[in-house]
């Protein structure tokens, strides 16, 4: 299996409405590992990663979600796009390059059960 190494970008999702998100960079990430590796991958990392605060730490992120690629267009929404969920939402068996996953992707990785909630009542608190 050949290498193919990307930068992503990974916003870990803490709250929809209050638009709580914190951005986390990662280089040379292999695209042709699956969705669940690199889900593992993150678990463990985020746990471990220095300057994130606890909240985001602690919180439990189970989905995957391409919100952007490179030089393509960008969402009006401020957190995540709430379309087309059946294209950008990853699954686990696929590749990430099979998902759509490549240079310069950035994705939202959030709790899917606080998403499902958002998407019925799109309401942002300030």
């Amino acid at each position: 299996m050949s290498s193919e190494k990307v930068t992503i970008t990974v916003r870990l999702v803490r709250s929809f409405e209050h638009r709580n998100f914190k951005p986390v960079v990662y280089h040379d990430v292999n695209i042709n590992q699956s969705v669940k590796e690199f889900l593992n991958f993150l678990q463990n990392d985020i746990l471990s990663k220095p300057g994130l605060p606890p909240p985001f730490k602690k919180y439990t992120y189970d989905t995957l979600k391409i919100i952007h690629q490179a030089h393509g267009a960008k969402t009006n929404d401020l957190v995540v796009s709430l379309d087309n969920d059946d294209q950008l939402v990853l699954k686990e068996a696929s590749t990430l390059k099979e998902a759509g996953v490549a240079h310069e992707t950035e994705m939202a990785y959030f709790k899917k059960q606080d998403y499902e909630k958002y998407k019925k009542n799109p309401v942002v608190v300030w």
